[in-house]
């Protein structure tokens, strides 16, 4: 059993909280029982737990199946898990695994693109939505939140894993390679004169969204095929950007559900 906070493994995993060493590291942190369960059914890669003894008693399937599946595990105190974790009240266990390349968004179906986003609870939950709506992928420009920031994971409720994305160095290069595959780009803008229920969603589609504060930048949007507006009741300014991602998703599932 791991007892002190001095030891190396903790060390490591304490720096994980850090943007800069996950990315240095390769690594990043898996918090909780759902998000392990989640990346172990998705043959995620998993490659330390952590875990308190109540935590090993109360959850022995899924200790024998990391175990098999050549992750280390380890026991901790409830102190060092407590330290290791990024959140106030952790539920016994946290793991770390390898940051993974080659997840490519395929050029087919409904896809996101998003420009600068920062709130990694709004990044989270638009993962969640899209993996609920079928959408085919999502690119995330470098300048936006980590893709693998604890708390984008955790908004995600496991849907991380099962979502392919990309961090794109250059969306604007990213949006024509959409554009020359067929996909068409559609942009939401207040001062649209269409709205997102008369686009035509069985065509294939890259939906581009921007930052929470400042909307799509200018050049971008101008890039698109399609600028579209969602209807607002006076007095009302904007919604929020995973709210708008939601209700773009589901007009073109509805769509698509009815050919």
């Amino acid at each position: 059993m791991i007892t002190s906070l001095q030891n190396p493994l903790v060390k490591q995993m304490r720096k994980l909280h850090s943007a800069k060493q996950r990315s240095q590291q390769g690594v990043f942190l898996l918090e909780g029982t759902h998000l392990l369960e989640e990346a172990y059914a998705a043959q995620y890669p998993v490659e330390c737990v952590c875990c308190t003894s109540q935590w090993q008693e109360n959850h022995q399937q899924l200790w024998q199946q990391l175990h098999r599946s050549g992750s280390r595990v380890e026991i901790v105190t409830p102190e060092v898990l407590q330290a290791i974790a990024t959140t106030i009240n952790p539920d016994g266990v946290v793991a770390t695994a390898t940051r993974q390349q080659g997840r490519e968004v395929p050029h087919i179906g409904i896809s996101l693109a998003l420009e600068t986003l920062q709130d990694p609870g709004n990044l989270g939950t638009i993962i969640r939505t899209a993996a609920a709506a079928g959408a085919s992928g999502l690119w995330l420009s470098a300048d936006s939140v980590d893709l693998d920031n604890p708390k984008v994971l955790r908004a995600s409720a496991g849907q991380w894993f099962r979502l392919p994305m990309v961090v794109s160095q250059d969306l604007r290069q990213t949006i024509l390679q959409c554009q020359a595959a067929g996909m068409q780009a559609i942009a939401t803008l207040p001062t649209a004169k269409m709205t997102y229920w008369e686009v035509d969603w069985r065509v294939p589609s890259l939906i581009l969204l921007g930052n929470e504060g400042a909307g799509l930048s200018a050049d971008l949007a101008a890039m698109t095929d399609l600028q579209v507006q969602i209807p607002l009741c006076a007095g009302v300014e904007s919604l929020n950007v995973g709210i708008a991602a939601a209700l773009l998703l589901y007009e073109a599932r509805r769509q698509l559900n009815s050919i």
